[in-house]
């Protein structure tokens, strides 16, 4: 039984895109749905679909075909449920430079950087993706 879903999601997406498959399955939870939906708002993730008979949503990664490589360089989780970290709306960090995004578990949902700045809201700092 896995204990942190997020962790377990974030390393599913990162061994898949090493492997360079076109699909990965993880667990469906409320979470976990939001989270690959903001991944998906920002482009990381070509689509998903939510089997519930199986209790598993399958993500499409996204890959360039050009380079051959996937669109999702790296991913790294931050907040962790050993130590939680928690930011303001002006200790939202930069992900290189404006290239990545950070995404943040608020009271309005789980956003990305970007649109937690423009709703000016702060909240648990989950992971980032570049």
């Amino acid at each position: 039984m896995v204990t942190d879903t997020v962790a377990d999601l974030i390393t599913r997406i990162r061994n898949a895109k090493d492997a360079k498959h076109k699909y990965v399955d993880v667990s469906n939870s409320k979470l976990n749905r939001e989270i690959i939906e903001a991944l998906k708002k920002k482009g990381y993730v070509q689509n998903y679909l939510v089997n519930g008979a199986k209790r598993q949503v399958r993500i499409f990664l996204k890959y360039d075909f050009r380079k051959r490589q996937s669109i999702i360089h790296g991913i790294k989780r931050v907040s962790k449920p050993g130590l939680r970290k928690y930011v303001g709306v002006r200790e939202i960090p930069m992900v290189f430079s404006g290239l990545g995004s950070a995404i943040l578990s608020t009271p309005k949902g789980v956003l990305d950087c970007k649109t937690a700045r423009e709703e000016r809201v702060g909240g648990e700092l989950l992971f980032v993706v570049w």
